[in-house]
């Protein structure tokens, strides 16, 4: 859809984006900004708990991880928490052409605000949340190839939020026992770890994502509890891709099943 078509507005430097359905969501997003991946159904997929009420999505984007585990725990309220002004939009828009505007609401704040500076919300109230997830940028500053567009560079490296910065947000967001859940590098595990525990949380489920068997892991999958006690559980490992460098059949089941089947 480009500019000037009836739809949301324009959201990268052409004002051009694209209507894509994946599951059973319709999504607006930008046709050459930031796009969703497969991490989106991954970590939707990966939070496991009975139920949910209420679920906060940090640096939501154009919301499809919220929106996922909407449908997945239809009984829920989501907050998608975002800073660019461009996915906010965005994700309003698609928030009413999924029909969810009566259940996911889109904030736009500064994630390093939320419980700091006066920061008052009445979605954001203190311990309230059962459930916060993310899919945060988990680049160092000045490591790698840092994207010369504004919008995929803010969700690559840690310019506009650090993991300490996340990790005090959630802390802040989430009860007493509530989860957060986040696709992360392995390469920084250890600092991972280190800033659960400065806010008072525990790794308690972790699953390697790898490109194939023979490969080492790319992402990991962390289900961190708040207020818990030590102890983790490492799962199998999730491979992307077959043999024949098609995706794997649980990918290939995740992409087409519909909400809750994979929990």
């Amino acid at each position: 859809m480009r500019a000037g078509q009836t739809g949301p507005p324009g959201a990268d430097r052409n004002g051009e984006i694209t209507l894509d359905t994946i599951r059973d969501l319709k999504l607006y997003q930008p046709k050459s900004g930031y796009r969703f991946s497969v991490d989106a159904l991954l970590l939707s997929a990966f939070v496991a708990v009975p139920v949910a009420k209420r679920i906060a999505d940090l640096g939501a984007g154009s919301g499809i991880i919220g929106m996922l585990l909407a449908r997945k725990y239809s009984g829920s309220r989501v907050a998608l928490l975002e800073l660019q002004d461009t996915f906010v939009r965005l994700a309003e828009a698609n928030v009413k052409q999924n029909h969810l505007e009566g259940r996911v609401s889109v904030v736009a704040c500064d994630i390093r605000a939320v419980g700091k500076n006066g920061l008052t919300d009445p979605l954001l109230p203190k311990g309230s949340y059962d459930i916060v997830v993310s899919n945060p940028p988990f680049r160092r500053p000045k490591t790698g190839l840092v994207s010369p567009e504004e919008e995929r560079a803010i969700a690559r490296h840690e310019i506009r939020l650090r993991l300490p910065e996340l990790i005090g947000a959630a802390q802040y967001l989430l009860r007493s026992k509530g989860k957060l859940f986040l696709i992360y590098h392995p390469e920084r595990l250890a600092e991972l770890i280190l800033s659960l525990k400065e806010g008072n949380m525990e790794i308690k489920r972790l699953r390697f994502v790898h490109s194939s068997s023979g490969s080492e892991a790319k992402m990991v999958l962390v289900e961190a509890l708040k207020d818990g006690r030590t102890g983790v559980k490492v799962e199998r490992p999730l491979c992307l891709y077959d043999g024949e460098g098609g995706y794997s059949q649980e990918i290939r089941a995740l992409c087409h099943s519909t909400p809750g089947e994979s929990s």
